[in-house]
């Protein structure tokens, strides 16, 4: 299997916001270990040199979605998070080491992600490691009553055979949600530097999306959530909130926008 001696996000303009300082390549493992610098922190990740469903990958987006929840920490400390298409896991490292967030990662059904996402806590001092959810989209969710109050993913969109499935698990996750505990998430008032006015829902879904795709592809993930009964909510810099339409107030204390 050939080595991957490049990092994917020089394939965009943008791409000197990632800094990859140095690569230690592994033959016998097909892995390509490389410093990423993420907002006010350096992470050592270990990526696949090459994975099916693209695992291995840290787009750019993913880095503009890390700066951009750095200037609206606000919106989700105390929150209990779940991240979907975690890959490497280097966001979810990334927030629990900068907010010490109540994150948990999910990928596709596939363990070499998992013991990846596991190596790659370790190598940068998350003991114990960040649990895992294994989950194909649109199959059965391994929790019947899923208590995640806030999930985040960025730049998943690529697969567009795949938004009916991920429409189904995000349905379920938003609507089915439970919360285990009557601990009080503040509700987020004016936000001044943006001039908008944001009471993250209970549950949220916030989604980050910079791949370049078609602006037709791109609308049948938003119309299928529609569709749905999900309300979807540009938020800016390409940061989408979506929730459960007409969403009530939570047993938590916390309203919808």
């Amino acid at each position: 299997m050939d080595i991957a001696l490049f990092s994917p996000s020089s394939l965009f303009a943008d791409a000197e916001e990632v800094s990859v300082d140095e690569e230690v390549t592994d033959v016998h493992q097909s892995f390509v270990e490389r410093r990423h610098q993420f907002p006010g922190m350096e992470l050592v990740i270990r990526e696949f040199s090459f994975h099916q469903l693209n695992a291995n990958l840290l787009w750019p987006g993913k880095f503009a979605f890390a700066e951009w929840l750095v200037q609206h920490h606000s919106w989700i400390e105390g929150r209990r998070c779940l991240e979907l298409g975690s890959g490497t896991g280097a966001l979810a490292i990334f927030l629990k080491k900068s907010f010490n967030l109540d994150i948990t990662t999910s990928d596709y059904d596939d363990q070499e992600i998992e013991e990846n996402i596991a190596h790659n806590c370790q190598a940068n001092g998350i003991k114990p490691v960040l649990p895992h959810v294994k989950h194909s989209w649109g199959e059965t969710f391994p929790s019947a009553e899923p208590d995640w109050d806030l999930i985040i993913a960025s730049d998943i969109l690529l697969y567009v055979k795949q938004y009916p499935n991920l429409i189904k698990s995000l349905s379920f996750l938003l609507k089915s949600y439970k919360s285990k505990d009557d601990k009080a998430i503040p509700s987020v008032g004016n936000d001044q530097s943006s001039g908008m006015c944001m009471g993250l829902a209970v549950p949220a879904f916030l989604m980050s999306w910079r791949r370049r795709i078609g602006k037709e592809d791109e609308s049948l993930f938003f119309t299928g959530c529609e569709n749905a009964g999900l309300e979807v909510k540009h938020i800016g810099s390409r940061v989408y909130c979506i929730k459960p339409r007409e969403n009530m107030v939570s047993t938590t204390g916390s309203i919808d926008d």
